[in-house]
C-alpha cells in the first residue's frame, strides 16, 4: 500500500475521533451547543422549489442511491440514501393535508426485495387512503427495484436518456474453491442440514440447491410481473413478462413499449400534475434530509477517501452481509 493510501486511511481515522468525540460531548451539552449537533423534532425539512399558495401543495420527494435499509445510524461514511427516512417522509407527506401531489424524484439502480416492497406499499397506501396522486420521475437512473416502487405511480416521467427497465431479480456469489486450492486452504463446515451452507463460496453448488434458489428467484420475479401488471393499466400480464426478461430501456424506449408516460423533466412533472389536478399557483416544496454534523463529517470522509477504501475493499467488507441476497438491482 503506497503513502496516499495510508495519509488517506489516517485523514479516515482522525475523522472517526473527531466524530466520536462531538458524538459524546453532545451528549453531555445543554442549550445552543447541543442543538448544532442533532436534528430537530423531524429528520427533514422544506425547501420551496416554486413558491405560490400554501393550500394544495406539491411535495417532492427525491429516492436517490441503491435501495437498501442499513439502520438508521449509518456510521462515518453515511451520506447516502436513508431507507427508514424516506418511508418517514413519503409517510408524512402523506398525512399532510396542505400537500394534495407527491412526486417521486427517482435515481437508483435499485436495491432490496423487502425494501423496494416497502416503498411500493406505502406509495399505494398514500393513493388508496389519502387519495393523493403520486407521481415518479427518471434521473438517470431507474432500473430493477427503481422500477418496481415506480410502478403504481398514477403518471411516469422518465428522461429520454434514463436508464430504466432492467425487470427481474438477481442472486449473486462468488466460489472460491480452485483459488483456495491454489493457496492451499481448507474449509471445514459444521451444519445442522445439508442446505445449511447453500450458496457457500466454498464448494460447488448442487442441483438442488440450485433448483431451491431459482424456486425463491421465480417467486419474487413472479410479484414483480404483478406489481407491474396492477400498476400499469395499459399493459397485460404477459406483455409485462415480455418486456422483463432483464433487459435495460432508454427512456425513449420505455416510453415507447409502455413502461412509462411521458418524457421529461422534474419541472415538465410538476406543470403536469398542476394542470391535471388544479393545482394551479400552488407552492412546490422538496423534503430534505435535516443537517446532522456527523452526517457532514461522513461526507467530508467519503470525498476524501472513497477511492481508496473502494479499491482496498474495505467498503464492502464493512457494508455487505456474507450471506447471498435476491435484489431487485442493475448492475453494470
Amino acid at each position: 500500500m503506497n503513502g496516499k493510501r495510508w495519509i488517506a486511511l489516517g485523514i479516515a481515522a482522525l475523522l472517526l475521533l473527531v466524530s466520536v468525540s462531538f458524538q459524546f460531548v453532545s451528549t453531555i451539552a445543554t442549550g445552543n451547543f447541543e442543538g448544532m449537533f442533532e436534528a430537530g423534532d423531524e429528520p427533514w425539512e422544506e425547501h420551496i422549489v416554486e413558491d405560490g399558495s400554501e393550500l394544495g401543495r406539491i411535495a417532492v420527494i427525491d429516492l436517490e442511491g441503491v435501495i437498501q435499509d442499513t439502520g438508521t445510524d449509518q456510521g462515518l461514511f453515511s451520506g447516502g440514501y436513508n431507507h427508514r427516512e424516506f418511508l418517514y417522509m413519503l409517510e408524512r407527506a402523506g398525512e399532510n393535508n396542505d400537500i394534495e401531489g407527491i412526486i417521486i424524484n427517482v435515481n437508483t439502480p435499485g436495491g432490496g426485495v423487502v425494501e423496494s416492497a416497502e416503498i411500493h406499499d406505502r406509495i399505494v397506501e398514500i393513493q388508496e387512503e389519502q387519495g393523493k396522486p403520486v407521481y415518479v420521475t427518471m434521473g438517470n437512473q431507474a432500473a430493477s427495484g427503481g422500477y418496481y416502487v415506480a410502478a403504481p405511480a398514477d403518471r411516469i416521467i422518465a428522461h429520454p436518456a434514463t436508464i430504466t427497465g432492467s425487470i427481474g431479480v438477481i442472486m449473486q456469489n462468488i466460489n472460491i474453491t480452485e483459488l483456495a486450492d491454489d493457496l492451499g486452504v481448507d474449509f471445514t463446515t459444521i451444519q445442522s442440514g445439508p442446505y445449511k451452507d447453500i450458496m457457500s463460496a466454498t464448494r460447488e453448488m448442487t442441483d438442488d440447491e440450485e433448483e431451491i434458489l431459482q424456486s425463491i428467484i421465480d417467486e419474487f420475479y413472479d410479484d414483480f410481473v404483478t406489481v407491474i401488471d396492477n400498476g400499469r393499466d395499459n399493459l397485460t400480464e404477459q406483455e409485462v413478462r415480455e418486456l422483463g426478461d432483464g433487459r435495460i430501456y432508454s427512456g425513449t424506449q420505455a416510453h415507447d413499449v409502455g413502461l412509462v408516460d411521458d418524457l421529461g423533466t422534474l419541472a415538465n412533472a410538476i406543470d403536469i400534475m398542476k394542470e391535471e389536478y388544479g393545482l394551479e399557483g400552488s407552492q412546490v416544496v422538496r423534503f430534505e434530509p435535516t443537517f446532522r454534523f456527523n452526517q457532514f463529517l461522513g461526507v467530508t470522509a467519503r470525498n476524501l477517501v472513497v477511492s481508496d477504501m473502494e479499491l482496498l475493499g474495505i467498503n464492502k467488507l464493512l457494508t455487505e452481509p456474507n450471506a447471498p441476497r435476491a435484489m431487485y438491482l442493475y448492475t453494470e
